[in-house]
């Protein structure tokens, strides 16, 4: 089983941080599915080097996780064992957007979650009559099999203990790649909370990091789920809804649960854009409310923008990273509106001739892949890594951490934001040397930093408002 590298990430001497950060969870979850003593390995080019030089390495089944990105890594790696005899399967986001594409590179390829049709290709490829297609409709994780964290070399990963008990996502923006993954079938569904509940319970350590587009999509799920972990002293990292965050009650109780920093999809702050791409979740709602809401709870904020929407004009970029440090966010993620092929914003742009051109390797979010509106390509390629820079400077990262009261508080802030990417060359050394987590307790440090200060604030509100928060 491969993870093909993405493009930015092939060479060995160096891979940004977020490359090293998670194992390949969906490939794993498709091991577990294999019958009893099966031998089966899964490579992550991201931390492994792969070499094609070897043709006595033919296994009887290839499996390959494509993203846009790596679809041209992907097709390379397809291409070589095919020529060497073995059934090579493709699936994944980019398998699903262009099916045509892909199959030219593929035995069997594989369109949306593979929970359903995985099981029913093995039984077919079992008695040698395995389909060219197989196209998910049935979605369920329901008595799905425990993940094969056993072939997870976790010594390589930032963040080992990353776990998903949910698919896809309730809402439906126009520029979100997954959502044409879940197209044909449920959209969001979750585990049972006691698979859930079992899946954390086999992770060791106190550090969790949810991957689940919107760990709160569900809200009786996600009580349910909280409630259960509560009193376990784990600390994680989730991503959820500004409407989420907005909840009576639900953030309460994910941060009794363990909550400590939560990535928020803001995108934008243009309100005129947010109907446009269909972001309803964030229309009328106050940005400002949802990152008070959270600092007062104690957790981190990873926001999250876009840039390069038709409402956006030069001052975009200076007025996002305003905003961003004047509220004291203590991380942010910023893209370029990319269009992927089987959106809906794909669609509206391609139909207008705005599309420049179909090189995957430049859908990354760092490259102008279409015609912008209130910009030029290289005022928002421009204003794009200016926006990282101005974000990340050490005065920035001061002046954020600095809207914080408390002393605490503050210093976690810095802790968190300068680490992430202020010292992004030792972490590049500690991946490579094989040493990554020996960061996780300084990582638990700094998430753990302001418990106490949390706690005692809790304990001194008065006893109204904490039944209000019920």
């Amino acid at each position: 089983m491969f993870l093909p590298a993405l493009t930015e990430a092939i060479s060995p001497l160096f891979r940004p941080i977020k490359y090293s950060l998670f194992p390949p969870l969906g490939l794993a979850t498709l091991a577990a599915y294999l019958p009893s003593g099966t031998e089966v390995s899964i490579h992550d080019e991201h931390v492994q080097r792969l070499t094609l030089d070897d043709d006595d390495d033919r296994p009887d089944l290839v499996v390959i996780q494509v993203y846009i990105t790596s679809a041209r890594r992907a097709y390379e790696i397809a291409d070589h064992y095919r020529r060497l005899g073995s059934h090579v399967a493709l699936g994944g986001l980019h398998v699903t957007s262009l099916p045509e594409e892909a199959a030219a590179h593929a035995d069997t390829i594989f369109l949306g979650p593979g929970e359903d049709t995985w099981p029913v290709f093995l039984a077919d490829l079992a008695r040698g009559e395995p389909k060219k297609r197989y196209v998910s409709t049935n979605r369920t994780l329901v008595n799905l099999p425990p993940v094969r964290r056993d072939l997870i070399q976790r010594h390589l990963y930032l963040v080992p203990n990353s776990i998903v008990v949910s698919r896809g996502c309730p809402h439906h923006c126009d520029f979100c790649y997954k959502d044409a993954f879940f197209e044909g079938g449920k959209s969001f569904y979750t585990q049972t909370v006691d698979a859930a509940l079992a899946e954390i319970d086999r992770l060791p350590g106190r550090h969790l990091y949810f991957l689940d587009d919107h760990l709160f999509g569900n809200r009786r799920f996600a009580e349910a789920l909280f409630d259960g972990m509560r009193g376990s002293r784990r600390l994680w990292q989730a991503a959820a809804t500004v409407d989420a965050v907005l909840a009576p009650g639900l953030l309460e109780r994910a941060v009794e649960a363990g909550l400590r920093s939560l990535f928020v999809g803001f995108e934008t702050v243009n309100g005129g854009n947010l109907e446009q791409q269909r972001k309803r979740q964030n229309v009328g709602r106050d940005y400002g409310a949802v990152v008070r809401r959270l600092h007062d709870n104690g957790v981190m904020v990873n926001g999250s923008f876009v840039f390069g929407m038709d409402g956006d004009g030069p001052d975009v970029f200076d007025r996002t990273v305003e905003w961003t440090i004047a509220n004291g966010i203590e991380t942010a993620t910023f893209h370029i509106m990319t269009p992927y092929p089987g959106t809906a914003l794909h669609q509206r742009m391609d139909a207008a001739g705005r599309m420049l051109h179909r090189d995957w390797d430049l859908y990354d979010t760092r490259h102008v892949v279409f015609e912008p509106r209130g910009l030029t390509p290289s005022q928002l390629e421009e204003g794009y890594w200016r926006a990282y820079k101005d974000f990340y400077r050490w005065g920035s990262i001061w002046r954020a951490a600095s809207t914080k009261d408390d002393p605490v508080h503050r210093a976690r802030h810095f802790a968190y934001a300068a680490g992430w990417k202020k010292f992004e060359p030792l972490w590049n050394l500690l991946i490579r040397g094989r040493q990554v987590l020996r960061a996780l307790p300084l990582l638990e440090t700094v998430l753990s930093l302001a418990d106490r200060r949390r706690k005692a604030r809790a304990a001194a509100r008065p006893a109204g408002q904490l039944l209000a928060r019920q």
